[in-house]
């Protein structure tokens, strides 16, 4: 299931993608769940844990503006509307999973990150989201992140 997780990552990631970008114009018909559920089930016979792809998406989508209060002081230079809008999503989504303390060691997250943003990112993407979630984690390890409430997780609530 573990090595499944990279498709769920890109399927997550798509769909904040599509909704995002349709927010942005405007659309506000876009629907994260039906966006979500046409990916899946575009790829169901390779997607193993749905519920991950799921959850993952919404909480980051939920917690789009704490996760920004997050990510902007470590990337001070870059306002967050001024991040690539792939970029931003991939920093989103991997600071939840970083700050999550979910079942996925740090680096595996961190290293993940990169990889999507090799993928679907600029030229640079990779090593701006390396730096900005090196920083996250190290900052998390020394407890100098001011969490707000709704990204201090609970294991057992979290993982409804």
């Amino acid at each position: 299931m573990a090595s499944n997780r990279h498709l769920g990552r890109i399927l997550a990631l798509q769909s904040l993608y599509e909704d995002d970008f349709r927010r942005d114009c405007g659309d506000q018909s876009s629907n994260l769940t039906e966006i979500l559920n046409r990916n899946i089930k575009r790829y169901a016979k390779s997607v193993d844990d749905v519920d991950f792809v799921k959850t993952l998406a919404r909480k980051v989508s939920k917690n789009q503006t704490d996760l920004d209060k997050i990510i902007q002081p470590i990337a001070p230079d870059w306002p967050i509307d001024q991040i690539a809008r792939m970029d931003r999503l991939v920093l989103r989504m991997s600071a939840y999973e970083l700050l999550d303390n979910g079942d996925v060691p740090p680096k595996v997250v961190i290293n993940e990150a990169v990889e999507l943003s090799k993928a679907f990112g600029g030229e640079n993407s990779s090593k701006f989201i390396n730096g900005v979630l090196g920083t996250l984690l190290r900052k998390k390890d020394e407890g100098k992140l001011d969490l707000p409430p709704s990204l201090v997780f609970d294991k057992k609530e979290d993982k409804k």
